[in-house]
């Protein structure tokens, strides 16, 4: 049985990515690398999300885990 996911942080990662790059969002909330996976989901049940950006630019990535949008801020934190 997975684990839930802890809490990053109550508000957005604000990232550039680059087009055309893959990169693996931590969904555990355990990674010391927020918002990107450094592996510390071994044993919880929970695997990152590998996604590839479909533009250069700076975005909002979830920082609480509760987003219905991820890797990206849906505003789900307001309401924690």
């Amino acid at each position: 049985m997975a684990e839930e996911p802890i809490v990053a942080q109550t508000g957005p990662y604000q990232v550039e990515l680059e087009e055309g790059k893959a990169y693996f969002y931590c969904r555990c909330g355990r990674s010391k690398t927020q918002p990107f996976c450094d592996g510390a989901h071994q044993g919880t049940g929970i695997e990152p999300l590998r996604f590839v950006a479909e533009t250069t630019g700076t975005f909002n990535l979830c920082g609480c885990k509760s987003t219905d949008d991820e890797p990206f801020c849906d505003g789900s934190h307001n309401i924690l």
